[in-house]
């Protein structure tokens, strides 16, 4: 039978995560973009479109979407996360007008606001409050890093899975820590998860622009990809800042003959 447009939307929806995670990306945004126009302002499609613009490099897009994600439910950290991250590249890229080359941002209807939180929109921002004056900023801080060693610990272990829940859970707390960035990209490379690794390496070298860890992980997941040009040029700019690099050189190589 006729399937309504929620169901349908889902099914578009999941469909676009299967894509993102083989990284076929140019399909993925098609998903989600039918997704869309079945029900607008949909998180998950919307969190999905944006990291597949970003794996492609369509900052603005990716942009756009992760704001929207924000306006639909500002207590989504991945969200808040995309959102930063690529006004950090926006700004790098385009300087202080970077705004005026944004497309379009759709209005959010408050109807389509904290559909989708956990508890009702009243409570929501309560739970989310510290519950005493005592949890600092510098506890959390202390907490983030722990959370980074367990999780370095479990990859000295090849525990790359449980690694990334350790990663992420510490990006929670602390999203201004590089090396966790490059860390969990490091496991995302070992679980073939190419488009979650260049999301990584992108957040770190918002944080840390001469990132070499950055430049050689996000190449070798954009050899994967098959995104030969993002391979070279990653490369190429890790080699401008370590001439003498030996693996970026080997994998320079090996990528070159892809290009030609």
């Amino acid at each position: 039978g006729t399937k309504c447009p929620e169901d349908l939307s889902v099914l578009y929806s999941n469909r676009a995560a299967c894509n993102l995670k083989i990284g076929n990306c140019s399909e993925c945004i098609k998903d989600c973009t039918v997704s869309l126009e079945l029900v607008p302002f949909m998180l998950k499609p919307l969190l999905r479109r944006a990291a597949a613009y970003e794996t492609l490099e369509q900052y603005p897009r990716a942009y756009v979407d992760y704001k929207t994600a924000v306006q639909v439910d500002s207590s989504v950290q991945a969200a808040q996360d995309g959102m930063n991250r690529m006004r950090k590249v926006l700004i790098d890229k385009n300087g202080s007008n970077w705004r005026e080359k944004l497309p379009p941002m759709p209005s959010v209807p408050l109807s389509a606001q904290h559909r989708w939180g956990p508890s009702a929109p009243g409570n929501t921002e309560q739970t989310c409050m510290p519950q005493n004056a005592g949890d600092t900023g510098s506890s959390k801080s202390e907490q983030a890093k722990s959370l980074k060693e367990e999780g370095n610990e479990l990859v000295r272990k090849g525990e790359h899975r449980k690694a990334v829940d350790k990663y992420s859970a510490s990006l929670k707390l602390d999203n201004k820590e590089c090396t966790t960035y490059t860390n969990r990209a490091l496991c995302h490379l070992q679980l073939k998860q190419y488009p979650e690794a260049v999301q990584d390496c992108t957040a770190a070298l918002a944080l840390d622009p001469n990132n070499l860890k950055a430049f050689y992980r996000r190449a070798l997941a954009r050899k994967e990809l098959k995104d030969y040009a993002g391979s070279v040029t990653d490369l190429q700019e890790m080699l401008k800042r370590d001439p003498s690099n030996s693996a970026g050189q080997r994998l320079l190589q090996e990528v070159q003959k892809f290009t030609k």
